[in-house]
């Protein structure tokens, strides 16, 4: 259906109210509160979902998660999207919250990642469930924490807690053409994944007179970074390769003696077929490699629940039949071809493609400065992924 004055200004009215408040992650609060009292208003039957990170953050957070049911046998959908944004950055030459308009852009922290994808979410499920109070199958909707955080707290909970295991398909309104530098509309299939780990290397002190008699951790790590570099990764025909980032190194010991011990702090993106075992056979290899005499240990981050120490990679099949019904309803809404692509980085989509092993579609508005100063997003693209995602849902519920 073709928006109108009056829903066109709704939405960009609601995307404004959500960029104006300030949401950085672990400071959530206020955002929640909005969002929850507008789903509750529009007779959207929200909830809260509480969680403690006991373990590592100590974090005491919350998400929203909301059911619509439709009365007959179908598909379960799960529509995603975070509340919170990075930390407010220098650089900016405006307010960051307050959300203007300049040349078809709406500028403002988190516009583009990803209060308009939130509220692409919001106005959609509104309009679905005022237009068909009957359908096939049921709408599961999430608006969470801390996918910002170090952890994807928000998320991460939901699926511990079991609150997601009916999905059979999940829809993510992160920025995909934003992220991709694809052209609107452009469509997610995937993701590289991701873990953090750190290298301990324990050498031998000696004298700075004579270093000879040590065994520096500092030099074995600046060895095991160089044969780090230079590793053949492996290769996905649709995601690439990964990476292997560092992060951060720390070392030293006593004044004028050789350094016993050093730390460096490495990000690694991974594509399918690599894991945790792969990147300690890559550590052991690049050891060998450089030929260091430290001891050495592989750490990675410890998880706040089972199997969230990390992001897996995933993937979905251009030929999925949800896929294909994506395609028809961009053609049939923009009379435009859809693009693809796939993310480099990680986000909650991780989590729902690879841990509830779901296909995972992500889709959303273009614009620019993610996670810097003067973020945007176009005010069309907005519009336009409304409209798409409430005809799609309606292809997948209706017809």
């Amino acid at each position: 259906m073709l928006f109108n004055k009056e829903i066109k200004r709704e939405i960009l009215e609601l995307t404004q109210s959500l960029i104006a408040i300030k949401s950085n992650y672990f400071n959530e609060d206020e955002v929640m509160t909005y969002a929850y009292e507008w789903l509750l208003h529009n007779q959207l039957k929200p909830e809260y979902h509480f969680y403690h990170d006991e373990k590592i953050t100590g974090f005491k957070g919350k998400n929203i998660i909301g059911k619509i049911q439709g009365g007959m046998d179908g598909k379960t959908i799960l529509l995603n999207g975070h509340l919170d944004t990075v930390n407010i950055c220098e650089g900016w030459n405006r307010n960051p919250l307050d959300p203007i308009i300049e040349e078809g852009k709406l500028f403002g922290v988190g516009s583009l990642d990803m209060k308009s994808g939130v509220a692409v979410l919001m106005m959609a499920i509104k309009m679905f469930h005022s237009l068909h109070p009957k359908f096939k199958g049921e709408i599961i909707y999430s608006f969470v924490s801390d996918e910002e955080g170090p952890y994807g707290l928000g998320t991460t909970y939901l699926i511990h807690d079991g609150l997601l295991n009916k999905a059979e398909l999940a829809i993510v309104t992160e920025p995909s053409s934003g992220f991709s530098k694809v052209p609107f509309p452009c469509l997610c299939l995937g993701a590289r994944g991701g873990y953090s780990y750190k290298v301990i290397l324990k050498g031998k002190t000696a004298h700075a007179a004579n270093p000879d008699k040590g065994i520096s951790a500092i030099i074995d790590a600046s060895k095991l970074i160089l044969a780090l570099e230079n590793m053949a990764l492996k290769e996905d025909p649709e995601l690439g390769k990964g990476d292997i980032c560092i992060i951060g190194i720390n070392g030293g010991g006593e004044a004028c003696s050789v350094a016993e011990n050093c730390e460096i702090s490495i990000f690694r993106h991974i594509v399918p077929g690599e894991n945790k075992q792969t990147i300690i056979n890559e550590i052991k290899s690049a050891v060998k490699i450089a030929d260091i005499h430290s001891e050495h240990e592989v750490i990675f981050r410890p998880a706040p629940v089972p199997d969230s120490d990390g992001f897996l990679p995933y993937i979905v099949d251009k030929n999925h039949e949800d896929v294909k019904k994506f395609k028809e309803v961009v053609y049939a809404t923009l009379g435009e071809d859809l693009n693809y692509a796939y993310f480099q980085s990680i986000g909650d989509f991780n989590s729902l493609g690879a841990r509830l092993n779901i296909p995972t579609l992500v889709f959303g508005p273009d614009g620019g400065n993610y996670h810097s100063s003067n973020e945007y997003v176009y005010v069309e693209d907005i519009w336009k992924s409304t409209q798409i995602l409430l005809s799609y849902l309606e292809k997948l519920l209706i017809e």
